[in-house]
């Protein structure tokens, strides 16, 4: 899941850069580093936040194969459960408010993946506790209400927050697949929800600055100055290289660590 919303952002949408700027704009002006041209078929791309999906998908991966014995069936309905509520339903209502991605998907087409993605996830939930047990009923509840409540943020926006998306995106993920697999918890897990916790406040110390510079900045100019003498300009390219290299970074990373562990446990 990623919040493409900026705190105290306009409901529609930030401001286009001018060229003129001081220190330059992205010659793209890409909403995100990941997303494709404006329109058609792109559009759904960039709506699916590829890098930050994947990224959060490999948590349910890790998340199950720390379970004694993985069961394939149950793995891969747990990551279409998330697939749907996260890539589908989450990503659909944030673009709903604000059109943070600049998308050209018609409001209707939205609320409709959004109510798919969310009866897809309930379905999928409902047939887990029927394989699983009752212990898999508070994360099937949960699941939908942290959508909700995350991208409408209500509860007085609680779970809108850096906690929040730690606690929603990354350390959900982890404990529900290993229950749905296990239909018990453990202290391993829970271990494993920590670390997925701390990098997802990371993920979100780390694009909240960048999405700041792609959707709401219109100059950045400055220079820093070194002992020797040298001075580095800086500008919006300079500020947001080292940010987004490391999401990318990040994301290949989970990724690939969740593969090596799926490949290990179900070869």
């Amino acid at each position: 899941m990623a919040d493409e919303r900026v705190s105290g952002a306009p409901t529609d949408g930030p401001p286009a850069r001018s060229e003129a700027a001081a220190g330059g704009a992205l010659p793209e002006n890409r909403p995100a580093y990941y997303a494709a041209k404006s329109g058609g078929w792109r559009d759904w791309w960039t709506l699916l936040h590829p890098p930050y999906t994947a990224w959060h998908l490999a948590y349910v991966v890790i998340g199950a194969c720390l379970a004694p014995h993985v069961h394939l069936s149950r793995l891969v309905a747990t990551l279409l459960a998330f697939f749907c509520a996260v890539g589908l339903a989450a990503h659909a209502l944030d673009e709903l408010h604000g059109r943070p991605l600049r998308t050209r998907i018609p409001s209707a087409a939205l609320v409709v993946v959004a109510t798919i993605g969310l009866l897809g996830a309930v379905t999928l939930g409902v047939a887990g506790v029927i394989r699983v047990g009752w212990a898999l009923v508070p994360f099937m509840v949960v699941g939908p209400v942290l959508v909700v409540g995350y991208n409408f943020e209500l509860f007085g926006g609680v779970v809108h927050t850096d906690f929040g998306f730690a606690a929603a995106w990354g350390a959900f993920p982890v404990l529900t697949a290993y229950v749905a697999q296990t239909g018990r918890l453990a202290v391993a897990p829970v271990i494993a929800a920590a670390g997925a916790f701390a990098l997802s406040w990371a993920q979100r110390s780390l694009s909240t600055p960048a999405r700041l510079l792609r959707r709401r900045a219109t100059q950045v100019s400055g220079c820093v100055s070194l002992s020797s003498g040298d001075t580095i300009p800086l500008d919006d390219r300079v500020l947001l290289a080292p940010l987004e290299r490391a999401l990318s970074t990040m994301s290949w990373a989970i990724v690939l660590l969740a593969t090596a562990l799926a490949v290990a446990r179900l070869s």
